[in-house]
C-alpha cells in the first residue's frame, strides 16, 4: 500500500533560518497522526509543502504515491488542508463558498455530500449566512467543510480547535474520528496534547526543523521510565516513617508518593494498614503524553 505521504530527505531555508533539516517522513494511509512541536518547530512549513504552497530546497515529498510539483494537479485532488489562521471570503454564504470550492477541483453535481458536510459540522442554520457574519468558531468550522468538499484521502488539521468551544471542539472531532474509520489518513497539529494523545496513533515530534521523536503514542509514554505516582489523603494524617523516603509533595491535604510500577502500590497500602492508617482518597498519576513531550523538548534544548 502507498504511504499517505511520504517526506524524503527535505530542508527549507528562510534567509539564516534554517526551517527544516534533512527531514524523512512516512505517513501511512488510515493513519491517525500527530506532528507535535513547539513554536517555530517548523510544522507549519512541512505542512507548507506538502500542500504544494512552498517549496523544498532539498528533497521531495509525495502524496498519494504524486509528487507535489512534478504532479501536483493530483496530489491537490488527493490532500485537504484544514489551515491554522482564518481565511475566508466575506462576499459568499457558507453554501455558496462550499459549491466554488467543488468547482475549483473540478466537480459538479456535488449537492449531496456538500449538504451531509454542512449537517456533520452544525451548520445547517448557517448554510445561507454571509461568511462575514459568522463568528470565529462557525469559520473555523466552514474550513473544515472547504477542506473535505472533493473527500480527499489525505486530511491535514493545522491546529483545528485553536480558540473555539468546548462544543465545537466535540462534535468536530466526532466527525474526523468517523472519517479516520472510513479510511482517510488524518495528520494533526495541535498545542493541546490530550487531543493528540486520545486520538492519534502515531506522533512525530519536531524542534528546530529535526524530527527529535518518532513512534507510536503508547510507546513513547511507555519510555517515560519515572513519572508514576499516587495521591493519598489518609486518616490520621500522618506518613509512616517507612514511607516517608517516597515522599514528592505534601499540599490541600494530599501525600504524593513516587512509585516504580503497578505492584509498589500495594507496598504502600501494605505499610498503611499496619500503621492502622485510613486511606480517605487516593488517586493515581500516570505519564502522558505531555510529559513525554517536555522531557524530550528540554533533553534537546540541553544537547543543543
Amino acid at each position: 500500500m502507498l504511504p499517505a505521504i511520504e517526506v524524503k530527505h527535505v530542508s527549507k531555508r528562510y534567509g539564516a533560518v534554517r526551517a527544516l533539516d534533512d527531514i524523512d517522513l512516512e505517513i501511512h494511509s488510515g493513519e491517525f497522526f500527530a506532528l507535535l512541536g513547539p513554536n517555530g518547530a517548523g510544522k507549519t512549513t512541512l505542512i507548507s509543502i506538502i500542500a504544494g504552497l512552498s517549496l523544498v530546497d532539498s528533497g521531495d515529498v509525495t502524496v498519494m504515491g504524486h509528487h507535489v510539483i512534478r504532479n501536483y494537479q493530483q496530489a491537490r485532488l488527493n490532500l485537504g488542508v484544514v489551515p491554522q489562521e482564518l481565511v475566508f471570503d466575506p462576499f459568499f454564504t457558507v453554501r455558496e463558498i462550499l459549491r466554488i470550492q467543488s468547482g475549483y477541483y473540478g466537480i459538479t453535481g456535488n449537492n449531496r455530500w456538500i449538504d451531509e458536510i454542512i449537517e456533520r459540522l452544525d451548520l445547517a442554520d448557517k448554510a445561507d449566512t454571509n461568511l462575514r457574519a459568522l463568528s470565529g468558531g462557525m469559520k473555523r468550522r466552514v474550513l473544515v467543510a472547504q477542506a473535505l468538499v472533493h473527500k480527499p484521502p489525505v486530511i491535514i488539521l493545522d491546529e483545528p480547535t485553536a480558540g473555539v468551544d468546548v462544543e465545537l471542539r466535540q462534535t468536530l472531532w466526532d466527525f474526523i474520528k468517523q472519517l479516520n474509520q472510513d479510511g482517510h489518513t488524518i495528520v494533526l497539529t495541535t498545542h493541546y496534547l490530550e487531543e493528540a494523545e486520545t486520538l492519534c496513533n502515531r506522533v512525530a515530534m519536531l524542534k528546530q526543523g529535526k524530527i527529535i521523536a518518532l513512534d507510536s503514542t503508547k510507546n513513547l509514554i511507555g519510555t517515560m521510565t519515572s513519572g508514576q505516582t499516587v495521591k493519598l489523603k489518609i486518616l490520621p494524617d500522618k506518613l509512616p516513617p517507612v514511607l516517608r523516603p517516597l515522599l514528592i509533595a505534601q499540599a490541600y491535604g494530599l501525600h504524593e508518593l513516587r512509585i516504580e510500577n503497578y505492584a509498589h502500590i500495594e507496598v504502600i497500602l501494605s505499610a498503611l494498614r499496619a500503621a492502622d492508617i485510613q486511606i480517605v482518597e487516593m488517586h493515581l498519576q500516570q505519564p502522558d503524553l505531555e510529559d513525554v513531550f517536555l522531557k524530550l523538548m528540554r533533553k534537546n534544548k540541553e544537547s543543543a
